[in-house]
């Protein structure tokens, strides 16, 4: 039986419907943006360990939202030993722009969904193999929603979530293609790594109120 727990933080990323990918130049513009993309309503923050003491910045954001606000999710996850620096820190879920065995295994050990970057059929057999419960299509500008079709021939119980290249003009097609969420980098957050993130609000507003309206049909 799947861990629980777990489950909970998969139904969560597919309720919110969007992932926020948050960078920055420091622990502090990190916190904020990615309580900026809160305020506006997106409930899916990855933080990424691109950022400097990344899982500072993630005890802060759990700590400051926790479960209830948003769930709180590490990024650009290279190797195990950020995985296990990100989940001691509260991680709920690890985002990698790649397949790590070593990264699944500690993610599969503490209970922690593991949500690998994948381009080929290959790359997400071997992910979903190794466990993991949604495969990050990635770069989504590359690949396109055509791409979630064609897997999702012979991989129909593959959960998918593009990353790059998303953007509110093309979340519908995203979405009809059969995807459980996105990834939204830039498009969403851009404006923050600039100071303005009151635009960061408004941008997830838009993007909420989107995947709201998509998803009632």
């Amino acid at each position: 039986m799947a861990n629980l727990q777990r489950v909970k933080v998969l139904q969560k990323i597919e309720d919110a419907g969007v992932v926020a990918v948050v960078r920055g130049e420091s622990v502090e513009q990190a916190v904020k943006i990615s309580a900026a993309a809160i305020k506006g309503g997106v409930k899916g923050i990855e933080l990424t360990f691109t950022v400097p003491h990344a899982d500072q910045a993630i005890a802060q954001l759990v700590d400051k939202f926790g479960a209830d606000q948003a769930i709180i999710g590490a990024g650009t996850v290279l190797d195990a030993t950020s995985a296990r620096l990100a989940i001691m820190a509260g991680a709920q879920y690890v985002i990698s722009p790649s397949f790590s065995a070593d990264v699944a295994k500690i993610c599969n050990l503490y209970q922690v969904p593991y949500m690998p970057g994948c381009f080929t059929m290959t790359e997400m057999q071997t992910a979903l193999e190794a466990g993991c419960d949604i495969v990050k299509l990635f770069p989504g500008s590359v690949a396109g929603p055509g791409m979630v079709k064609a897997v999702k021939a012979p991989f129909p119980q593959m959960n998918i979530m593009p990353t790059g290249g998303v953007s509110l003009d093309n979340l519908e097609a995203w979405f009809a293609a059969g995807v459980i969420a996105v990834g939204a980098g830039s498009n969403l957050v851009g404006p923050g790594e600039k100071g303005d993130y009151d635009q960061v609000t408004k941008n997830a507003e838009a993007y909420v109120a989107k995947i709201k309206a998509i998803k009632q049909g």
